[in-house]
């Protein structure tokens, strides 16, 4: 891609960029939310159209106007969000749209059954290419994304953020191929915001920011630090050390919770949350962690156990019981949980305090367009206004206007469900210091995180749950460091 310009009416999110990838090559593109990863790789995907530039793909110059094209040109995408349908068999998703027809006119079932078993065969990972997607670990859903692209020649394949959503393990499974993929000669674009796997797998780095390219240069020659300034322009000190501070244990816990059971998987939780304390919740896929989530916010319904807010009983059945007893969630997918992305950013920050705003049986405009506007700024949400649609902010900027509603909330205990995934490391930043913020003045905070740097960096206390069960509660103090965590996690 050589020379890329894109503009949004006034707003020039390309600058004149360029960016290759090489046969056999992963070559991660990184950068802030907003940045213009996105629109690049949209534009390469064809559903945008370039202001300027040109595109090649082995060598010669392609059009591309539309995912057809792209498909057509040999360019292969894999969305952060899925486009599966769950209750289909993973060969139907595979050949979705482009199922194999018999003489007759129909659908060939057997043939398209045939064709995923071999693209599965050269993943060296045995699969029922009948099996239902909704039967299957979310590693499968990502291997069928990829195989679908596969299926389709692609040489150049582009992987936005696909571990965000896999367990340890399962990444390992993604990592093994696209070892794979590159020694058979395909080119992977890697968009990736989690340091430690970026210099696992890659052999470039291009980093953009505010719509340029600001560094490219071989990983090897990029330290952790100066790829963190090339993302966010300045040196981001000591945002994963954990810091101390005093919590008080010695009167009433801002949460009690006592042998908490759930039909979702959850038996007999018991655990406290003082003051300003910032419990982490730690366990591998499927251990309970947004369960609890559930359970405590009046998602999921309660078998038996108690609750307590300051020492009193609360009776939590619904979402807007949790609220009015001090709950507040960020929950763990942003996009299907947490917004309603056809309405404007103002309308996502007013949903959980319309009464705030009411004047008879209307919200008042006026109040509440001043307090969307003071909520953005003081969360630094990047490009937006009050009245802009939310889906068109980057996920980043999506995932601020969320945080913003629920602290404008003032809630006792605000729950964190995996609050930085798919945002970039400025950002994650970010929200940890909001995370130390909160719990300097009082707000005690539950945060979920598959990262475990993240994890230890804020929490007092650590609980490490294993299939639904509370297997321990660890200090921080205790916790010597992230690889003793994991090992504790796994049960060794």
């Amino acid at each position: 891609m050589q020379g890329i310009e894109k503009a949004f009416d006034a707003n020039r999110v390309l600058k004149g960029v360029d960016f290759e990838v090489l046969a056999g090559e992963v070559h991660t593109l990184a950068g802030e939310n907003g940045a213009g990863k996105s629109t690049l790789m949209k534009i390469l995907q064809g559903v945008y159209s370039a202001d300027a530039g040109e595109i090649s793909v082995d060598g010669r110059p392609v059009t591309i106007d539309s995912p057809i094209a792209a498909r057509e040109a040999g360019v292969g995408m894999v969305f952060q969000e899925f486009s599966l349908v769950p209750t289909l068999s993973v060969a139907q998703n595979v050949f979705l749209n482009r199922e194999p027809r018999t003489s007759l006119g129909l659908i060939d079932e057997e043939a398209m059954e045939r064709e995923t078993e071999k693209i599965f065969e050269t993943f060296q990972l045995p699969i029922d290419p009948r099996a239902s997607l909704d039967r299957l670990s979310t590693a499968y859903w990502q291997l069928a994304e990829i195989a679908k692209a596969i299926s389709q020649d692609a040489r150049v394949l582009i992987l936005d953020e696909p571990t965000a959503s896999l367990s340890k393990k399962e990444s390992e499974i993604l990592f093994a191929l696209i070892k794979r993929l590159t020694s058979q000669g395909m080119g992977i674009v890697y968009i990736s915001h989690r340091m430690e796997e970026i210099y696992r797998i890659t052999d470039r780095i291009t980093v953009m920011r505010d719509g340029a390219v600001a560094l490219m240069d071989y990983a090897e020659n990029i330290s952790p630090e100066d790829l963190v300034e090339a993302i966010i322009g300045r040196r981001l000190e000591n945002a994963l050390t954990y810091e101390a501070h005093d919590v008080d244990r010695s009167g009433t816990p801002r949460l009690e919770v006592k042998g908490l059971s759930t039909d979702r998987g959850l038996e007999d939780i018991s655990f406290t949350v003082h003051p300003g304390e910032v419990i982490g919740l730690a366990g591998l896929m499927g251990s309970g962690r947004t369960e609890i989530a559930h359970a405590l916010f009046g998602i999921d319904k309660h078998r038996s156990g108690e609750i307590l807010i300051d020492g009193e009983p609360v009776s939590i059945t619904t979402p807007i019981s949790a609220i009015e007893a001090g709950f507040a969630l960020v929950p763990e997918d942003r996009r299907e949980q947490g917004l309603v992305l056809s309405h404007s950013v103002r309308d996502n920050l007013l949903l959980p305090l319309l009464d705030r705003f009411r004047r008879g049986p209307l919200i008042d405009e006026r109040r509440s367009r001043r307090f969307g506007s003071e909520v953005l700024k003081k969360f630094e949400v990047k490009g937006a206004s009050p009245d802009l649609e939310i889906r068109l902010l980057s996920g980043g900027n999506q995932q601020k206007v969320v945080l913003g509603r629920w602290v404008s909330t003032d809630p006792k205990i605000l729950i964190l469900d995996e609050p930085t995934a798919g945002i970039d490391i400025g950002t994650k930043g970010e929200v940890i210091a909001l995370i130390r913020e909160l719990s300097r003045t009082g707000t005690s905070v539950i945060l979920i995180s598959s990262e475990l740097t993240e994890l230890l960096a804020v929490s007092d206390r650590i609980l490490v749950l294993r299939k639904g069960h509370l297997q321990s509660t660890l200090d921080r103090s205790e916790i010597e460091d992230e690889e003793s965590l994991q090992l504790t996690i796994q049960g060794v």
